[in-house]
């Protein structure tokens, strides 16, 4: 087994982070058995170096190393990409194709991405990794593969197990070990060296002298985030070397080729599940508090007709609509249409106006003589009304029920309360 060392200089790996070279430890340690292997780190920070190395100090060494990248395939075609597919078998399939599986047959397989693969394929790939069996697409042949996968995601797993996006017997499957790359922003002391590294390729790439950077550019250099990890830090370094005449690097200079939010304040940044919720809660608020301004503005509006014309059936029947909505009619399990509303009597205007030149009666003993009175005079006028109804429907009660606004039930049972 070559020294940790050995294989750095090998795969071009520049860093000394224990961090790093514990990954590349566990790494030279798994790679004489046939154990799956799942390796896990954020976008850019060289997660495909890992894999290489397992293959290359493997027994399948001489045999294909096939890369994957789950996330470029789409969904509709990753099963014929991974397994192959029969002649026939969908449109455009006019020949009979071999699968990554069956090409890599006795090698080693990367799965990049792994964590963006449909459902349906990780059944598939799970069947491969329990007994090596397969079935290409169109076909009902069983197929036999030995390979070696080594899975990569910078997805966070046990977020896309408990959403239903991954299988959690696959995931176990996969990670038998579990190999973690650490962000560039946890290899500071590996910061600079990669920005040599890189200027000095670029350098020989584009025939101009390495650029080197002043020490107060080096410190912000290091104590850049980096977001993107070594391909953030490859792509500045490649800028610079390309568009600055000068080959010295001061600390305004780099400035500009680092992210503009650098020196802002920090900020509560949300998981987007956290920011998922809060806009959901938000958009309810909104639609209650939008709703409650209609309620409020549409009872102004009955109140008024109320008000101006009294608070007889006609009212109520030209402004059905609106006391239904008010009122929560407009549920689909409300009975409005067989009951009978009850709404506010209100004084008419012409007896608001009287009432001004008596003096103010006791407010209960007055309330009690306006209800009676109101009461009674309703009645008689609810009474004349169905008469005149029944008259001009010539005794069809549906008819007079329409005409009146209520449910021919309500109209019966008026017909039976006043014996007509």
């Amino acid at each position: 087994m070559e020294s940790i060392q050995a294989v750095k200089q090998r795969f071009e790996i520049i860093g000394n982070d224990p961090g790093l070279n514990r990954a590349i430890e566990k790494a030279l340690q798994v790679a004489p058995t046939d154990i799956s292997v799942l390796v896990t780190g954020e976008s850019g920070v060289g997660k495909e170096s890992i894999p290489k190395i397992i293959h290359a100090e493997s027994h399948r060494k001489h045999n294909k190393y096939i890369a994957v990248n789950c996330g470029a395939i789409p969904e509709g075609t990753i099963d014929s990409e991974l397994f192959g597919h029969e002649k026939g078998a969908f449109t455009g399939a006019t020949k009979t194709r071999s699968g990554y599986f069956e090409e890599a047959d006795g090698g080693t397989i990367f799965l990049d991405e792994v964590g963006e693969l449909p459902l349906t394929t990780q059944v598939r790939l799970l069947r491969v990794l329990e007994n090596g069996e397969f079935i290409k697409v169109g076909s009902s042949e069983v197929q036999k593969t030995n390979v070696r996968i080594v899975a990569a995601t910078n997805v966070k797993m046990s977020e896309a197990i408990k959403k239903g996006k991954f299988r959690e017997d696959l995931y176990y499957r996969l990670s038998t070990i579990e190999i973690h790359l650490p962000p560039l922003r946890e290899r500071r002391e590996d910061i600079h060296l990669l920005f040599r590294k890189f200027a000095s390729d670029f350098g020989l790439k584009y025939k101009m002298p390495t650029v080197r950077l002043e020490e107060d550019a080096r410190e912000l250099l290091e104590n850049n985030r980096w977001e993107g990890n070594i391909r953030q830090l490859r792509n500045v370094t490649e800028q610079i070397s390309v568009l600055e005449k000068k080959r010295t690097i001061d600390k305004q200079t780099l400035r500009h080729y680092l992210p503009k939010d650098l020196n802002r304040l920090p900020a509560v940044v949300m998981n987007h599940e956290e920011q998922s919720n809060f806009s959901n809660e938000r958009e309810i608020l909104y639609k209650v508090l939008f709703d409650m301004k209609n309620d409020i503005n549409d009872l102004k509006k009955l109140t008024a007709t109320l008000l101006e014309k009294g608070s007889g059936k006609d009212v109520q029947r030209e402004n059905r609509g609106l006391i239904k909505k008010i009122y929560g009619a407009e549920d689909p399990h409300s009975d409005f249409d067989n009951a009978e509303l009850e709404i506010l009597q209100l004084p008419d205007k012409k007896a608001s106006e009287e009432e001004q030149h008596y003096p103010q009666k006791d407010p209960y003993h007055y309330a009690e003589e306006v209800e009676e009175e109101e009461t009674l005079s309703l009645q008689e006028k609810e009474i004349e009304l169905i008469k005149k109804a029944l008259e001009r429907s010539h005794g069809k009660r549906k008819a007079a029920a329409e005409e009146l606004g209520i449910s021919e039930r309500t109209l019966y049972r008026k017909i039976k309360l006043y014996n007509l």
